[in-house]
């Protein structure tokens, strides 16, 4: 009777072993040192120029930022400056970066820095904290980057390179403080603002969310996802939900002199204190029949025509699609209370978000 053979399990793949932390640090640094990102804000340690380029670069791509952090730092080199400016000039400056309540806050910042710290930015991190609009990854960018203070600043890329350098099965959000914890104890104890920009540009570079050059990265004997071929799978996220598309109509009046009706979109809010052609409110059961019925009212018997196709625009929570009306009226037509009148040649220099933009434009085009 022939033996009976017994199942044996394969054999489990065999982890990393915890890095030695000195010598972990030491390749990610040269790493850095040869391989960092050329970036304009980092011929600088001015904390202003900094945080102006950390905010921005909140859910916006670096290639993106490059032109608007150029002019922005051209027009307002000082955070003195940026307080003494208006918000209008400042909305419109940011106008198509998108995410205007960061400008908003940004503009917040400059005031209370010169109110409350004589134009001088607290060096720890509870101060900075402190200042309106800036959280836990700002105030740590700006405390490692300026003033070397033990911290690191945990935006996606760096979840996602320790997230997989770990392999934390816990679902983001709830993962986060696991991973700021796990951050931390990476941190060198000099240098600490190299390394936090060495980790933003391993996960920028190398660690990219799909098909990471996993060969080339200074990490790859210590990091656990890789060591399992799941590199890919990390970070953990629960399925993303798709927001619920809304509707609308735009309404773009223009006068026989060249001019378009405006108004100011209340200061809290989506697109607080942007600029924007008249319309109606957006909403998931919007009824097109019934749209006219949001149009401006104008002293004066105009017929509104409906331009063919749809604006369409998608907001992080939510796709939009807007109907766009068009009327030509008369040069001596007064504004609306809350609105006013501006030369199509100076749109340009108005605060209108992307979305408006894509109005205009689709108004001009199709008229």
């Amino acid at each position: 009777m022939p033996a009976k053979r017994t199942a044996t399990k394969p054999k489990a793949t065999p982890l990393p072993k915890p890095p030695d932390r000195r010598r972990f640090r030491t390749r990610l640094l040269t790493w850095y040192r040869r391989h960092g990102r050329d970036l304009p804000w980092r011929t600088t340690d001015d904390p202003y120029h900094i945080l102006v380029s950390e905010i921005m670069l909140q859910q916006t791509t670096v290639k993106t930022v490059a032109p608007y952090y150029a002019r922005f730092v051209a027009r307002w080199p000082t955070v003195a400056a940026l307080a003494a400016a208006s918000l209008d000039d400042v909305l419109r400056a940011w106008a198509g970066l998108g995410y205007y309540a960061r400008a908003r806050n940004l503009h917040a910042c400059a005031r209370a820095v010169v109110e409350r710290h004589g134009g001088i930015f607290p060096n720890n991190l509870e101060a900075l904290r402190a200042l309106p609009g800036i959280g836990d990854y700002t105030a740590a960018a700006v405390a490692a980057i300026t003033f070397d203070a033990p911290a690191v600043p945990v935006d996606g890329n760096v979840e996602r390179v320790v997230a997989r350098l770990f392999a934390i099965e816990e679902k983001l959000p709830a993962a986060k403080a696991t991973v700021k914890r796990l951050a931390a104890s990476l941190l060198p104890a000099r240098r600490a603002g190299d390394f936090a920009q060495a980790l933003m540009d391993l996960g920028a570079t190398i660690c990219s969310p799909k098909r990471p050059a996993c060969a080339l990265c200074p990490w790859n004997e210590s990091c656990v996802a890789l060591a399992l071929g799941l590199q890919e799978t990390f970070p953990r996220k629960p399925r993303k939900r798709e927001g619920k598309l809304r509707r609308g109509a735009a309404y773009v009046a223009l006068r026989t002199d060249g001019r378009v009706l405006l108004r100011t979109r209340p200061s809290s809010g989506l697109l607080g204190a942007m600029t924007e052609v008249p319309g109606s409110a957006w909403a998931h059961d919007f009824n097109i029949a019934h749209a006219l019925g949001s149009a401006p009212r104008l002293r004066t018997n105009i017929a509104w025509r409906r331009l063919p196709g749809l604006v369409r625009h998608v907001f992080t929570h939510f796709p939009l699609e807007l109907a766009v009306f068009v009327a030509g009226v008369p040069r001596a037509t007064p504004a609306p209370k809350g609105a006013r009148w501006v030369k199509v040649l100076d749109l340009p220099g108005e605060a209108l978000p992307t979305v408006m933009r894509k109005v205009l434009a689709h108004a001009f085009e199709t008229k």
